[in-house]
């Protein structure tokens, strides 16, 4: 902070920021790939703008060229804040903008900017260091709660009640009133949570400490109250981004508005359908009356979703169309930004527009208990597996973190990886801390130097620690194998883009990392909260557990409560790219109380199964189940004759007696593509695609995604994975 507050090119705080001219399709730089709505976002002047970026339609892309082409009208780097709300986004933005060569842009949380800005200006504020962080409420907690016995359910209820009131701004003395108004649900009558409150400040000042909603606090607080802090900061920061913006709370929006002052460079994305954290103090009012408060904004909306089926778009429009004010779109696709001081924002977004080929129908999963609801998701779990679906592309996704236990145990028993979210962060997993300390001895050692590839030296050093190739089958053994892995796949990826990286450069990228909490990809199959699932996507989501009194909690009683648990399950829906699966159980355990579905499932018509026995047989196989219409495909026909094949035949696509006209220079390429494929994916190469379908590519010479899904072996997934380095092999690029 201090290096970037005391360079002396800096522009006075009274000179005005440069604003770019309004660009569009002529002006937009090769390879940005945008949509009229995205370039709109992009192009539009500097000042305030308002992106309302529903699910998976690009909002990541539309901010980051937006603030490329900010830097590309004369914008020095440093001048631009992004905000976000969690380390893994902010890690993405910063390496989307280290790969367009945009360079100074800050992308940070916003306790991480605050952490970063309090540590400069608090010593010459206070005349002492910044106090150090709790990272728990908990032990204060109990100590406020004055040796009464609490168990660790009421402690994290009190400590919740606590988080909500300093992200609200509500004061111990004003939180009764402010508790009865919002309609709190407290462990404990509000005066007395008003006391445990006043307590834990109290005791926290005792102890020297901060928690992190201090550091909002006092960050705003430091800016308001001292003239040059506030000159110095706003002379650093002179546009900023704010990403999920539909989730700020009080707290964070004092933070903005501190940072901006009277200034209007302001761009903010966020979608109401994703409203989730209101229990926590968020609130969407800031999004839909960000127009109000800035009536020359720019307002755009993103409809286009670019990241799921036709069939996943159409069940999420329709869960929401179920609470009864969705909007169908306006304008059409071609619609271009509101004109300034016309724009509104709707308290919920116009529907998605799929702009992905048509999936696999999702489907209903009705079992007997839970115990036969986890079995037959982990069975279907396993065929996708087969089918070449890596297990880092499914989630199991349920409402509350206790449900994760019979998905563990189901997974791990079918011998398949997985990983938890919301566990032990990644680099704080003792294999991984022992797995950096070994890479950081052999970068001091002599044999760093050695003249080899950074993966074998990567991997030398694994092993050295008693990793190897070989992973081990169940348990916590594999989850460890897992977490060695990903660093390995993280040097070979560092390797492929920059083939002159050694272990140093390798060591300084997971130290960023580490940092930043950009988490490499473990290969396994993701078990998560929904809510924790908030930003994320997979090739296959199974959503469990949608019975009613789960999904909608039954704590949710008000109608705003329970639209909020249904923008909960749109999200979810939201994450699945192809294969989506919505299962409940008839009951808790066998035999036990009858419950039903959830309601928000009344009306939504995708294929529907029942895990019957014979269904459970046939999932235990691996064979597909749901709808009998799912599984019928057009007849293959031979590709040379036009005749219908049935056999072994259909599988290579053609006949026997029919000669063959295979490329064979093609079908060399083709299998040493997929040679490397399979290495670098660590897979065996048919899981990548078959002898026959690679004949098949190398005779017929697809020259279109739809020429290549017509070839047998190919199907969504395969098109979707390999489709575009096949063509380009067909084509001799």
């Amino acid at each position: 902070m201090s290096g970037e507050l005391s360079a002396s090119s800096r522009p006075s705080p009274q000179a005005p920021a440069p604003r770019p001219a309004d660009g569009g399709a002529a002006g937009e730089p090769d390879g940005w790939g945008l949509d009229p709505e995205q370039r709109a976002a992009v192009f539009a002047p500097v000042g305030p703008v308002c992106i309302l970026a529903g699910a998976g339609t690009g909002k990541t892309r539309t901010i980051t060229r937006r603030i490329a082409h900010l830097t590309g009208q004369g914008v020095p780097g440093g001048q631009v804040l992004a905000v976000t709300f969690t380390t893994r986004a902010a890690g993405e933005l910063r390496a989307r903008l280290r790969g367009m060569d945009v360079e100074g842009v800050q992308a940070r949380t916003f306790h991480a900017a605050a952490l970063r800005q309090l540590s400069y200006f608090w010593p010459k504020v206070a005349g002492t260091a910044l106090p150090s962080l709790v990272d728990s409420r908990i032990p204060l907690i109990a100590k406020a709660a004055g040796g009464r016995r609490l168990d660790r359910s009421e402690l994290r209820d009190l400590a919740s009640e606590v988080e909500w009131a300093k992200a609200t701004l509500v004061t111990p003395e004003d939180y009764p009133v402010a508790a009865e108004k919002a309609g709190r649900d407290t462990v404990w009558p509000p005066d007395a949570v008003a006391g445990l409150y006043a307590g834990y400040e109290k005791a926290k000042r005792a102890a020297g400490v901060l928690d992190f909603d201090d550091l909002l606090l006092l960050t705003a607080a430091v800016i308001e109250e001292h003239s040059w802090v506030a000159t110095e900061l706003r002379t650093q920061y002179r546009h900023f981004v704010v990403d999920e913006y539909q989730d700020v709370n009080p707290l964070q929006q004092r933070v903005l508005d501190a940072w901006l002052g009277d200034r209007d460079s302001l761009c903010v994305v966020g979608d109401p359908n994703q409203t989730i954290y209101s229990f926590s103090g968020a609130s969407p009012r800031y999004l839909v009356e960000f127009p109000r408060r800035f009536p020359e904004a720019t307002v755009v909306s993103l409809v286009r979703d670019y990241r799921s089926t036709p069939q996943v778009v159409a069940l999420a429009n329709a869960l929401l169309d179920g609470a009864g004010t969705a909007e169908p779109p306006t304008g059409g696709l071609g619609a271009q930004a509101a004109p300034r001081g016309l724009a509104e924002v709707p308290a919920r977004r116009p529907a998605l527009v799929a702009m992905r080929p048509p999936g696999p129908e999702p489907t209903l999963l009705e079992c007997a208990d839970e115990a036969a609801e986890a079995k037959a998701v982990v069975a279907r779990i396993g065929a996708l597996i087969a089918l070449g679906v890596p297990a880092s592309e499914i989630a199991v996704l349920y409402r509350i973190n206790a449900a994760s236990e019979a998905y563990e145990e189901a997974i791990g028993a079918a011998g398949l990886p997985y990983l938890v979210k919301g566990g032990d962060r990644f680099f704080d997993r003792p294999e991984v801390r022992d797995a950096i300390r070994l890479l950081r001895a052999a970068v001091r050692s002599a044999e760093a130097d050695r003249p080899a590839g950074l993966a074998d030296v990567v991997a030398d050093v694994l092993r050295a620690g008693g990793w190897r190739a070989t992973a081990p089958s169940v348990g916590a053994e594999r989850e460890r194998w897992e977490n060695l892995a990903a660093l390995h796949r993280l040097a070979v990826a560092l390797a492929a883009a920059e083939p002159e990286a050694g272990l140093e450069r390798f060591v300084a990228e997971l130290a960023d990392r580490a940092a930043h909490q950009h988490v490499p990809t473990v290969e396994g199959v993701t078990l998560a909260s929904l809510h924790a699932a908030k930003g994320l996507e997979w090739d296959a989501v199974f959503l469990v557990g949608l019975a009613d009194g789960m999904v909608p909690l039954v704590h949710a009683q008000s109608d705003e409560e329970i639209e909020e648990e249904r923008r909960l399950l749109y999200v979810g829906i939201t994450r699945a790219r192809a294969h989506l699966t919505l299962s409940w159980a008839l009951a808790r355990t066998e035999g036990g109380r009858p419950r039903r579905r959830s309601r928000f499932l009344d009306g939504l018509r995708p294929t529907r199964a029942r895990s019957t026995p014979a269904r459970a047989a046939r999932d235990e196989r691996g064979e597909r189940g749901g709808d009998t219409r799912a599984r019928v495909r057009a007849a293959v026909r031979c590709r040379v004759c036009g005749q219908a094949l049935s056999g072994a035949a259909a599988r290579t696509g053609r006949c026997e007696t029919c000669p063959s006209r295979v490329d064979r220079a093609l079908l060399n390429r083709l299998r040493a593509w997929r040679a490397a494929k399979a290495e670098e994916l660590r897979q065996p190469a048919f899981v990548i695609l078959t002898d026959a379908t690679l004949e098949a590519i190398a005779e017929s010479r697809p020259a279109s995604p739809a020429d290549l899904v017509a070839l047998p072996g190919i199907g969504q997934v395969k098109l979707d994975r390999y489709g575009a380095e096949v063509l380009a092999l067909v084509a001799g690029v």
